[in-house]
């Protein structure tokens, strides 16, 4: 079921994907491993960039969520500043995860995230409280850093 259900979303993202996402798989023999790309949401500091991800689906999907790390560092209260790129969203909480959520949804729901971040679920803390305090300071360090990472 799991091979089935997985082939089925790779193939709605790879001929309907949601508006300013492409994805292919990183190997074409493993469907478990997808790579990402995201435009940068208009209306954000991100507009113009192109940010790589990469989602990793564990053999228990749907039961368990994906594992999607950002590969391009972005400045982001809730995307970790490293290469590991570590994101904390709440549709992929162990706790919150439901078998009904698909990858599309997901993909959604991380652009809205950088629509909105969440100051409060950070996992960046300087970068949530400049937020909170002096969004403008922090909509122009994250355009610098879009700028320079996200090409």
């Amino acid at each position: 079921m799991t091979q089935k259900r997985i082939s089925k979303e790779l193939q709605e993202c790879l001929t309907t994907p949601p508006a300013g996402i492409k994805v292919n798989l990183v190997d074409e023999g493993n469907i478990h491993n997808w790579n990402i790309v995201m435009d940068g949401p208009a209306d954000s500091p991100y507009v113009g960039g192109k940010f790589q991800l990469l989602l990793v689906l564990p053999t228990e999907y749907p039961f368990k969520p994906p594992k999607i790390n950002f590969k391009t560092r972005i400045y982001h209260p809730n995307v970790t500043f490293d290469e590991h790129g570590s994101m904390c969203i709440g549709i992929l909480k162990s706790d919150s995860w439901k078998p009904s959520s698909r990858i599309p949804n997901v993909l959604t729901a991380i652009q809205q995230l950088l629509l909105e971040p969440v100051p409060d679920d950070a996992v960046e803390q300087g970068a949530a409280q400049k937020f909170k305090e002096d969004r403008k300071a922090f909509d122009k360090e994250a355009r610098d850093m879009t700028k320079k990472y996200a090409k």
